[in-house]
C-alpha cells in the first residue's frame, strides 16, 4: 500500500517569510552581525509582549536557565526541584551549577510537574523550583508560587514551549522570579538558535546581562558603536551566551506574527483532537479555564495496551508513511547519566514513565498546509487501525 504522502513531512519545520530574509540580508550588509542594535530592538519588543520589566536576549533557552540559576545564587550542594518530563538541558544546567537535580513526578493528564510532589521533595537544601510548562500548557502556578513563598524558594520557569502561555490572565514570563524562553528552530517563533530571559527584578537582569557576555561590564557591545570607543571591565568570570543581530533579525519579524501563527497552531490542534478521539490513544487533555495554551507540541499517547506493537513500532510505521515525528520526552531519570549519577531508576516516577513510554509528537507548525495536516491524520488513523488489538 502506498504511503500517506509522496515526500517526507519534516517535524517542526519553521515558517520563514520574506521579511526575515530581507532583514538578515540587511544585517549582513551592515557589517554588524554580532550583538548590537537589533538584539536591543528584539529585547524591547519581547519585553512589551510579555509585560515584564526586563528581557535579556541570549544564545539559547539553556543559557537562560543556566544564568538564571547563577543570578539566583544557586551553588554546589544546593537542591533544585524540577520535572523528569523535560529535555536534558533543564537538568543539565542544574548540574553545571554544582547543584543537585531533584525530580518530582508529573500529573498524568497535564504532563506538568505535580505541586503535591514538589512539596514532598523539599529539604533544608532546596533552593529553587524549575517548573516546565510542557507542550505550552501552564503549570499550576498558584500552588507553585505558594510553596515557593512558604519555603523561601526561587521560581525559574522553563518556558521553552510557552511563549504565548498565560495563567489567569498573566503571561508566564511575568510569574515567578525569572523565565527562560526558546527560539530554537522548531519553536512557535524562532531565530534558528536563541533564547530570552524575562524578569521584573533589576538585580537578576543586571547579573544575567553581565554573566551572559564574558562577565564584561554592562552594555559592553557599545564599545564598537558610532558613539565612540567604550572601555570595558571584566567584573566576573562570565560565559559566551550572547545573541547575535543575525538571529534577532529573524526574531523581530517572527514576533510580529506570533498571534497569527498561534491561531494556525490552535486550528491544527483542534483538527487532530477531532480526528483521533476514536483511536487506541490518549489525546491531550482540555485546556484549563483561565489559562492559555501555546500549542507548541501535539503529544499523542498511544494506548500500547490496546495495540499489538509498542510506541517505537508506531514511530517507525509513521516514518514509513513519510510523516516526521518527535518524542517529548524519554523521562530524564531514565537516561544513563541521571540514573548512574543520582541513582534514579524505573519505578521512581510512574506518571512520567507512563507518558515516556507512550508519547509521540506529531507535526504542528504554522507552515503546515491543510493537505499536510490531512496527510498526518490519514497516516495516524491508518497505522493505529492496523495495530489495534
Amino acid at each position: 500500500m502506498a504511503p500517506a504522502r509522496d515526500t517526507f513531512l519534516v517535524f517542526g519545520s519553521p515558517l520563514v517569510e520574506e521579511d526575515e530574509v530581507n532583514e538578515v540580508v540587511g544585517t549582513m550588509k551592515s557589517g554588524w552581525l554580532g550583538t548590537g542594535p537589533k538584539v536591543a530592538r528584539f529585547e524591547e519588543m519581547f519585553k512589551r509582549y510579555i509585560g515584564s520589566k526586563y528581557a535579556l536576549a541570549l544564545s539559547s533557552c539553556t543559557a537562560g536557565l543556566h544564568l538564571s540559576l547563577i543570578a539566583a545564587g544557586i551553588k554546589a550542594g544546593d537542591e533544585v526541584i524540577t520535572t523528569p518530563m523535560t529535555f536534558a538541558s533543564t537538568g543539565n544546567v542544574i548540574v553545571h551549577t554544582g547543584a543537585i537535580p531533584i525530580f518530582a513526578d508529573i500529573e498524568r493528564d497535564s504532563m506538568n510537574i505535580d505541586s503535591v510532589e514538589i512539596e514532598r521533595k523539599i529539604t533544608k537544601r532546596t533552593k529553587a523550583i524549575i517548573p516546565v510548562h510542557f507542550a505550552g500548557r501552564a503549570c499550576n502556578m498558584d500552588a507553585i508560587l505558594d510553596i515557593a513563598k512558604r519555603h523561601k524558594l526561587i521560581v525559574i520557569n522553563d518556558a521553552a514551549h510557552a511563549i504565548e502561555t498565560e495563567y489567569k490572565g498573566k503571561k508566564i514570563g511575568r510569574l515567578g522570579d525569572m523565565t527562560s524562553f526558546s527560539f530554537y528552530v522548531t519553536k512557535n517563533i524562532m531565530t534558528g538558535e536563541g533564547g530570552m530571559v524575562t524578569t521584573n527584578n533589576e538585580g537578576y537582569a543586571d547579573r544575567i546581562k553581565v554573566y551572559g557576555l564574558h562577565g564584561l561590564s554592562k552594555d559592553a557591545w557599545k564599545r564598537y558603536s558610532d558613539e565612540g570607543y567604550k572601555h570595558y571591565s571584566v567584573i566576573c568570570a562570565g560565559f559566551k551566551y550572547n545573541m547575535m543581530d543575525l538571529q534577532a533579525s529573524i526574531g523581530i519579524h517572527q514576533l510580529k506574527r506570533i498571534e497569527k501563527y498561534a491561531e494556525r497552531r490552535s486550528d491544527i490542534w483542534i483538527r487532530y483532537n477531532n480526528a483521533f478521539r476514536d483511536l487506541p490513544c490518549f489525546i491531550p487533555s482540555e485546556v484549563e479555564n483561565n489559562t492559555r495554551h501555546a500549542f507548541h507540541l501535539y503529544t499523542l499517547l498511544v494506548d500500547i495496551d490496546r495495540l499489538t506493537t509498542n510506541r517505537d513500532g508506531i514511530l517507525n510505521a509513521l516514518y514509513n508513511e513519510n510523516i516526521g515525528t518527535g518524542v517529548h520526552y524519554t523521562a530524564l531519570h531514565l537516561h544513563p547519566f541521571y540514573a548512574k549519577t543520582f541513582g534514579y531508576k524505573r519505578g521512581d516516577f510512574p506518571n512520567a514513565e507512563f507518558v515516556s513510554d507512550r508519547t509521540i509528537s506529531l507535526p504542528l507548525s504554522a507552515k503546515l498546509t491543510d493537505n499536510d495536516v490531512e496527510d498526518v491524520v490519514v497516516a495516524v488513523r491508518k497505522i493505529l487501525g492496523r495495530y489495534k488489538r
